[in-house]
């Protein structure tokens, strides 16, 4: 665990209270379920849920493991990147899927 590690779930956390109306405590565990979700993706392929937009739960199986991803050709992106949304590639449907961060839930 490093300081910058640390910086940055305090960060995401802070956004929670923000722009979702979390109680500092809630933003808090929603900020460390999302880090460790994202070192466990790093990793290999995990097994998450979240909550769409239209409120349903989806339960996901996605990676963010270079080696269990397709080979993109590099496009030089110039998108900014959005701290409140994750990309991963879902190994089900074989495609990059997203959600919002303050919508991850626990198994």
């Amino acid at each position: 665990m490093k300081k910058t590690d640390l910086r940055t779930i305090m960060r995401l956390a802070w956004q929670f209270v923000k722009r979702n109306g979390f109680r500092l405590s809630e933003a808090l565990k929603q900020a460390w379920l999302v880090f460790k979700t994202k070192a466990e993706m790093f990793k290999g392929i995990v097994k998450f849920y979240y909550q769409k937009v239209d409120g349903t739960l989806r339960e996901a199986y996605g990676t963010l493991n270079p080696d269990l991803m397709p080979k993109q050709p590099d496009k030089g992106d110039r998108r900014l990147k959005d701290p409140t949304v994750q990309v991963y590639f879902d190994t089900e449907k074989q495609a990059f899927r997203c959600f919002k961060v303050a919508n991850l839930k626990t198994a």
